[in-house]
């Protein structure tokens, strides 16, 4: 079995819950944030949106820097409405899975380097920066805006099991 096919059937299963999660999302609650440290929830559920798109980064290039001195930097985050991070999310989910599909074991063991400012961060495998950078670190942000949904009474999914709201009797 290839790294591919191994990591695919967890990247359905996690995609497939942070979907659920991102549904619950209220329009209209952006600016609430949970602490003043915090990020607001639109910032949060922008983010869960955008993260399956990260693959393509660690699958392809060598090397990403994430904030570059003297390159174009990442747009900001803007309050959208649930049916937009969804459309985003699943467009994103999509091409992260394609470009797991067709990295091959060889590409997999190529070392990736994250950056930030031009200073090195770390230098790991691609399946490591893969399941680190992206799905481990996707799959923390997603447990983040579950919380953030039981802050504001909205209804949290099952995840890994039930939760209050989804528990039958």
């Amino acid at each position: 079995m290839t790294i591919a096919e191994l990591l695919l059937p967890e990247w359905d299963i996690e995609i497939t819950t942070t979907r659920t999660v991102l549904e619950r999302v209220p329009d209209g609650r952006g600016e609430w944030k949970p602490h003043e440290k915090s990020f607001p929830m639109a910032h949060l559920a922008q983010l869960v949106s955008m993260m399956p798109a990260w693959v393509a980064a660690v699958t392809e290039l060598t090397e990403f820097d994430i904030a570059p001195k003297d390159g174009p930097q990442a747009a900001g985050y803007a309050i959208q409405k649930t049916e937009k991070l969804l459309s985003d999310f699943d467009t994103n989910a999509a091409e992260g899975r394609a470009a797991i599909a067709r990295t091959t074991d060889e590409a997999f063991q190529v070392l990736w380097t994250m950056k930030a400012g031009g200073v090195t961060q770390m230098v790991v495998s691609r399946h490591l920066a893969l399941r680190t950078s992206v799905i481990n670190h996707l799959v923390h942000h997603r447990a983040q805006l579950g919380l953030y949904l039981r802050m504001v009474d909205g209804k949290v999914p099952s995840i890994y099991g039930p939760t209050a709201d989804t528990r039958q009797g």
